[in-house]
């Protein structure tokens, strides 16, 4: 047996032998011997540590790294403050897992206690969660624990990012509850489609500020209908954009979730990323996960504490919510550091450089031959252009170094963050303009 077992050799024959057996191979007496593997596994021989370290620096230097990064479309190339990478790699926090002895992890329930509270500035809500596994899931439990028995349809704008349509389609599919699209128009939620699909079947509306294309959504009038219609209103929201936009609470949102990933995750071919989810009072006892409050101790003492616990573990399984058991706490510790780092005017500031450097891009973009805007509404920091021989472009700009849009229907999805420079901007125009002259 492998040596990786915590037990000598000694002491696993001294367990087979109390169980009356010589050989381990005993426990599978009663499997067909024409299952049984009966030749070593074509496994490749084992690498010293130096071997080991050549092959995986030979596989990383195959990853192309761009120096300017004009491409978001849900994952985003931003500033990181240094103390953001420092902190969560503390041997004490990188190596916590989930707090089963709550009360005994007073520095994980305090880490989780003061992300929870920023999130809850950054949304407007009472409470929130710490946290899911990306935006996507967080989308589709906020879904999920808006339903109610004669409330099973959910309906989602078909501007919101696709991964966040599949996911809430596949949790639908898993329950049996319906899920409703609502279409598009001019780049945004078209209300008029909206109005005639809230019917007193649907429990909840999922709307995207930003949506997928950049524009922004009149997330306050679209509120207003679906509380109308007696549902209940989701709103996944870009962190960095609500350091200038309004709260999801403000524009009467019962459920505030979105991804996490811009707040001061790393780019690293799909994660980890985490999805955050608040809410209301009103609807806290359906939130998924661990809730960490606030008290004293039997001295009168700060302390921290498991307020609500909504897995399967702590209450009774057919009213637990998601089983949510992975370190997302690590990923929370991250953004919780990156927020208190940049603090209110440090967001406020990322927003707007994002969104002036975008509309820079966009100007200087749309005054080049055959470019233009494909929707005209107001935008944060991505945008669609119509844009001729797109391939070319594209491949010009790569070869320079330099990740341009994503193509979409009808055009290409650009985005611009604080990180890029207005010289790196003028680059990249200067190169589009030189392949469309061709």
């Amino acid at each position: 047996m492998g040596s990786y077992i915590p037990s000598t050799p000694a002491e696993r024959q001294a367990m087979l032998e109390a169980i009356g057996l010589k050989d381990y191979r005993d426990l599978y007496r009663d499997v067909p011997q024409s299952m049984i593997l009966d030749r070593p596994l074509d496994v490749p021989s084992g690498m010293s540590e130096l071997e080991v370290s050549r092959t995986m620096t030979a596989m990383a230097e195959k990853n192309r790294v761009f120096s300017t990064v004009l491409r978001g479309a849900g994952a985003y190339d931003h500033y990181i403050p240094s103390i953001v990478k420092y902190i969560p790699a503390k041997e004490e926090f990188l190596t916590a897992y989930t707090p089963y002895q709550a009360e005994m992890s007073q520095g994980v329930l305090q880490s989780i206690f003061e992300y929870q509270t920023m999130i809850c500035a950054l949304t407007g809500m009472d409470v929130s969660n710490a946290s899911v596994y990306d935006g996507a899931t967080a989308a589709a439990e906020a879904a999920a624990m808006c339903r109610a028995r004669k409330r099973t349809v959910t309906l989602i704008s078909a501007a919101a990012h696709p991964d966040v349509i599949n996911t809430v389609r596949t949790y639908c599919y898993g329950t049996g509850d319906e899920l409703r699209v609502v279409p598009v128009k001019d780049g945004r939620t078209d209300l008029d489609a909206l109005k005639e699909l809230l019917t007193p079947d649907v429990a909840s509306f999922y709307l995207q500020q930003p949506n997928f294309y950049g524009q922004l959504e009149d997330a306050e009038a679209i509120g207003q209908l679906v509380h109308e219609a007696g549902a209940l209103y989701i709103m996944g929201c870009n962190p960095i954009a609500l350091g200038i936009l309004k709260t999801p609470r403000d524009c009467g949102a019962d459920v505030a979730v979105g991804e996490g990933q811009p707040l001061g995750m790393p780019l690293s071919y799909g994660g980890p990323y985490l999805g955050y989810m608040a809410t209301t009072k009103k609807y806290m006892r359906k939130l998924p996960g661990r809730i960490v409050g606030e008290t004293v101790d039997s001295k009168g003492e700060r302390a921290y504490v498991l307020s609500l616990q909504a897995r399967e573990q702590h209450i009774r399984r057919e009213k637990a919510s998601s089983n949510i058991c992975s370190n997302q706490a690590l990923c929370a510790l991250t953004a919780g550091v990156y927020l208190s780092a940049m603090g209110p005017q440090g967001m406020a500031e990322a927003a707007r450089q994002s969104m002036s450097k975008a509309h820079y891009l966009a100007d200087a973009l749309c005054q080049l031959s055959g470019v233009s805007l494909k929707y005209q509404g107001p935008f944060f920091h991505e945008f669609v252009t119509v844009l001729p021989q797109a391939d070319a472009v594209l491949a010009a700009l790569e070869e320079a170094g330099i990740l341009g849009g994503l193509p979409v229907e009808g055009g290409v999805l650009w985005c611009a963050t604080e990180k890029v420079s207005k010289a790196e901007l003028d680059r990249a125009a200067a190169i589009v303009k030189e392949v469309l002259a061709k």
